[in-house]
């Protein structure tokens, strides 16, 4: 079953057009990722999926629900997780885990058991009293996806989450996003090519705004005739530059 589907969407700031004309679609349980330079229009499509942003044209459904005619239902089965990493800072990790709980009206019990899952599932429990301002970013960025799966969406979204980190806090934030799989759908926008590699099930290269190429590692492999996701990508992006979109 399609987690969601995406259907010739656009969207245009007056005489740019950042995102144009794509069309996906991504299975229940499936870690997809949307892989791209700074500028290829990565951030906007998850913002228009989220319904932060208005499609200009084009269609856009999550768990069966249309994110134009339907925005409220949207909301309430996806989570996200931005660039900008959102924490109280002045909170500490269970204090700002308790407090997204609250907003989403559990109970006080159900409150308390999701802040310990989410604990115990990115193994917070030794910096849980730390107040945020004082963390790595790494643990930063750990907390922020942990305050994205309080409400238990069915869609997650990630939006460059390692983007800034150093090797081994991106190495550990790969372990916890890997322990999601198969438990919950995750769109992921990514730059690092290791990353998409490694966590990912399908890949959409996207360029231009447009999406060149999509499908699982060894199918773009196959369509660019390398071997690895760099190279792939490099030989991607060329033949892209000179003929257009590749399928």
């Amino acid at each position: 079953m399609k987690a969601v589907e995406v259907k010739e969407l656009t969207k245009k700031y007056k005489s740019k057009t950042a995102v144009d004309s794509i069309s996906f679609s991504v299975e229940e349980g499936e870690l997809f990722a949307l892989l791209g330079v700074n500028g290829a229009g990565k951030t906007t499509t998850i913002r228009m999926l989220c319904c932060l942003s208005t499609p200009t044209s084009g269609a856009a459904i999550v768990c069966g629900h249309d994110t134009i005619s339907r925005p409220t239902e949207v909301k309430q089965v996806i989570g996200i997780s931005p660039q900008e990493t959102a924490i109280a800072e002045n909170l500490t990790i269970a204090e700002n885990l308790m407090m997204i709980a609250k907003i989403y009206g559990f109970s006080k019990d159900k409150c308390t058991a999701k802040t310990e899952e989410m604990i115990e599932l990115f193994g917070m429990n030794e910096v849980r009293n730390d107040r945020a301002k004082t963390l790595s970013g790494g643990w930063k960025r750990k907390l922020s996806i942990a305050m994205a799966l309080i409400s238990e969406p069915k869609v997650l979204f990630l939006d460059e989450p390692t983007l800034g980190l150093d090797v081994l806090a991106r190495r550990e934030l790969w372990n916890a996003i890997e322990a999601l799989k198969g438990r919950i759908t995750i769109i992921l926008t990514t730059h690092y090519m290791e990353e998409a590699e490694s966590l990912s099930d399908r890949i959409a290269i996207m360029l231009g705004g447009k999406i060149a190429a999509i499908g699982t590692l060894s199918e773009i492999e196959d369509i660019a005739g390398e071997k690895g996701l760099e190279p792939a990508f490099v030989k991607i992006a060329d033949m892209y530059t000179k003929g257009g979109a590749i399928r």
